[in-house]
């Protein structure tokens, strides 16, 4: 008998004849001997919906009572699931994050996860019930409800299976699992039997929407199978998360990635002494907004230019922040950019593999894409180009390195 742990997203449970589909799939692996916990995410739409309410009355809202306010969707998912489940035979308790609890910090609307208790789970567990649990809040020390960003029910998942040391952790979306690059734009990109962390890692830190990037960092911790698989399709096959070792061969590039939730912020003309460089983030980390790609040019002058991106919504309170910090270090200028996108070559074959660089340089070169910024990384390139050039370099690049195309060396072992 294994402990699994399911979860289905917004989509999955977006209608009651849906959500009798997820109860059925939780019967059938209840039926086969293991005990099932299973995280739930809002139904499709709830979310939005309860954020539209928020923000219809203040665009400055108090974020701990907008984390009472979206947490709610989540509450009706666990009830009507259990509900499903008791209908068909199945003994099911439905968890809300502070009845588990979920411990989190205290940073409203992107909360990170402190612990996770899991005795009372364990308890029904061993009583033959199936555990639901309510993804995307937990509570603070303080007792108030929190949530942990869009797309937290992941993290929620992986948590579980981490906290209650499950077989395995399935993730069950509206897709069929990890591609090479988005099919939407590029319409024969392949579906990955299997992938690693550290690929997924980037993946998911770089565009791809598949799974959050704190749910893989999460499974890489502590080492937790990750499957994830369409709750559409009857038979899918979906991707295998582990580790890099029981990956046969490593391919050079695994997939593309595009972001366009970026924005970019120069301050040009800072002062070249030491310390300026904190006096510019350190006001960002304060407003707790997250710092991706750095760049930082010394002029002959003594000056130097600073440029970074940062996540598009926080890119007006970011320029706002850094009026005041600019003036008080002595910066020239400060120049902001919202319409530009980061797109990603990934593959930790990119570790014993030359060359790369170059083939990605020159095919974005070919197709007159002016690139704006670059980061590495051992297993990854990223550059920063206009919005408008996106869907371009990606369909570019998947040629280029032909995506399309089976990769013998992606053998789980």
């Amino acid at each position: 008998m294994a402990l699994i742990v399911q979860k289905f997203g917004g989509t999955s449970v977006g209608t009651v004849e849906r959500i009798k589909n997820v109860a059925s799939r939780v019967m059938a692996t209840r039926q086969a001997g293991h005990q099932v916990v299973v995280a739930v995410s809002a139904m499709a739409g709830e979310t939005n919906r309860l954020v539209a309410l928020v923000e219809a009355l203040t665009p400055s809202y108090n974020k701990r009572e907008y984390d009472v306010v979206v947490a709610a969707g989540e509450q009706v998912s666990v009830g009507l699931l259990c509900i499903a489940l008791e209908s068909m035979g199945c003994r099911a308790k439905s968890y809300l994050g502070w009845q588990i609890p979920f411990m989190t910090d205290d940073a409203f609307s992107k909360a990170r996860i402190v612990d996770v208790v899991g005795e009372k789970m364990r308890h029904d567990l061993d009583a033959g019930y199936v555990v639901v649990v309510a993804g995307f809040q937990g509570v603070d020390a303080n007792h108030n409800i929190t949530t942990l960003g869009r797309g937290g029910s992941d993290t929620s998942a992986v948590a579980l299976a981490a906290a209650l040391k499950a077989d395995r952790c399935d993730i069950y979306t509206d897709v069929d699992g990890v591609y090479t690059t988005d099919p939407r734009i590029v319409p024969k990109a392949r579906r990955l039997d299997v992938i690693s962390y550290d690929e997924m890692l980037e993946m998911a830190s770089l565009g791809a929407k598949v799974l959050q990037i704190r749910s893989v960092e999460l499974a890489k911790k502590y080492s937790v199978p990750v499957r994830v698989l369409s709750s559409l399709e009857e038979n899918s096959q979906g991707t295998l998360l582990t580790e890099e070792s029981n990956i046969m061969e490593n391919v050079v590039v695994s997939g593309i990635t595009c972001d366009k939730n970026e924005a970019k912020i120069t301050v040009r003309g800072v002062p070249d002494r030491p310390g300026l460089a904190a006096s510019i983030f350190g006001p960002l980390a304060q407003a707790n907004i997250n710092v991706d790609m750095i760049i930082q040019n010394i002029s002959a002058s003594g000056e130097t230019d600073i440029t970074f991106t940062v996540p598009h919504g926080d890119y007006q309170q970011a320029m706002q922040v850094l009026q005041q910090a600019t003036q008080v270090i002595g910066a020239r200028d400060l120049l902001g950019n919202p319409e530009i996108a980061k797109v990603s070559a990934v593959g930790v074959g990119m570790r014993s593999h030359s060359g790369v660089a170059q083939k990605m340089f020159q095919t974005l070169a070919s197709e007159g894409i002016n690139i704006q910024m670059i980061s590495t990384s051992e297993i990854k390139i990223s550059v920063v180009v206009d919005e408008k050039y996106t869907e371009l370099a990606v369909r570019a690049l998947h040629d280029a390195f032909e995506l399309d195309k089976e990769m013998p060396g992606r053998i789980s072992g």
